[in-house]
């Protein structure tokens, strides 16, 4: 079945007590019991299982390949099950260009806790091979990459982590599984905020990770999904869910309207630097066209003069929104090293662009008159 069609069927069906095409809203927090004391429809409680929330780790699960999948009310709750899912004592590989949240929640709650984390950057597959221990349990890796949209070979490090034992894990959140599929370059996990293209609409929070295969290690993922009990609304289930039927289409948009802007940034004068792998010129472009379909609709770029020119060129945008966030259907900027703060890797002129659904031609107009002066 080809993805278009998956995207629009998978997790859904029509309702076969009323016939409706699209799904209900099962908002009941519990669900009754049968005489002998069992639940015949499969469900007991809302922190347990929810037909909605099944029905999106369901549709998750078969857009990428996946055995099973797990949905959380955040894609930080869902980061910090992975997590959870280590046990003290184990090491952890994590990328040093990378979802600040990511890094943050590593340092400040499980350094603390007892995990031990060494950041690499994940395009030298030199440091990461030389950053395995013995106790090394996991990979984390996120491509491309936030905000400099690197991009990791998935398939070698996969290689390297199989070598020594560890699992590895992929936030695939900007790429999508329509662009990647992490499971089929040999990834164990894969991690979605579903706040962002898989809802599509800026209106929902959540989260997600896909195991490639049953085991211990989605029992565990389940379990502390049903114990935390971070799980989405089943309302919130429902949106992503309706978000993911329109992805294919939404993402060759995202993507087109990318290339037109990444192509217009990277012969402007006033630009210094243009981070996105559907430029010939960028370092990642080859390995990008090699394990994606395309490049997304993620970029960044940097002026010269530092942070002060950054906010001067983000101000004078009229239609692109200065605001955090990215993969809804309006265009977004943000300075990431302001947002970041002290520890933050991103040059002090770099902006963030997520492009949105508009005509290219104006974006392309609003970002020529911002860089005009």
């Amino acid at each position: 079945m080809r993805f278009e069609t998956l995207a629009v069927h998978a997790g859904g069906a029509p309702d076969s007590v009323t016939g409706a095409v699209m799904p209900a809203i099962h908002l009941s927090t519990t669900f009754v019991r049968a005489p002998d004391g069992t639940f015949p429809s499969g469900y007991a409680y809302i922190r347990d299982a929810n037909p909605n929330r099944r029905a999106l780790e369901t549709a998750v699960a078969q857009l990428e390949e996946g055995a099973s999948a797990v949905a959380f009310a955040s894609g930080q709750a869902a980061t910090m099950a992975v997590f959870q899912a280590l046990a003290p004592g184990d090491h952890v590989i994590a990328p040093l260009d990378a979802y600040f949240g990511t890094a943050k929640l590593l340092r400040e709650h499980f350094l603390p806790w007892g995990l031990a984390v060494s950041f690499v950057d994940m395009t030298d597959l030199g440091a990461v091979r030389a950053a395995l221990r013995p106790s090394t349990r996991l990979v984390w890796t996120e491509t491309p990459s936030n905000p400099t949209i690197a991009v990791t070979d998935l398939r070698a490090v996969v290689a390297i982590a199989k070598a020594s034992g560890a699992l590895t894990a992929c936030d695939n959140t900007w790429a999508t599984p329509f662009l990647q599929r992490p499971l089929a370059l040999g990834m164990d996990l894969v991690m979605h905020s579903t706040t962002k293209y898989l809802s599509g609409h800026s209106d929902v929070m959540g989260g997600v990770v896909v195991t490639r295969e049953e085991g211990r290690v989605a029992e565990r993922l389940r379990a502390l999904q049903s114990s935390g009990g971070a799980v989405p609304a089943p309302f919130d289930a429902w949106l992503v869910l309706r978000g993911i039927r329109t992805l294919p289409w939404r993402m060759r948009a995202h993507c087109a309207n990318a290339r037109a802007v990444a192509g217009f940034l990277s012969e402007h004068p006033s630009v210094e630097r243009v981070h996105y792998p559907g430029l010939p010129r960028d370092p990642g472009h080859a390995l990008a066209a090699k394990q994606m379909t395309d490049a997304g609709g993620m970029l960044s770029f940097v002026v010269p003069g530092g942070r002060a020119r950054a906010f001067e060129v983000a101000a004078r945008l009229r239609l692109i929104t200065r605001a955090t966030s990215l993969g809804g259907p309006e265009s977004l900027v943000e300075h990431r090293a302001s947002v970041e703060g002290e520890r933050t890797r991103a040059p002090e002129g770099l902006l963030r662009l997520s492009i949105g659904l508009e005509h290219p031609d104006d974006l392309v107009a609003d970002l020529a008159q911002a860089l005009a002066s």
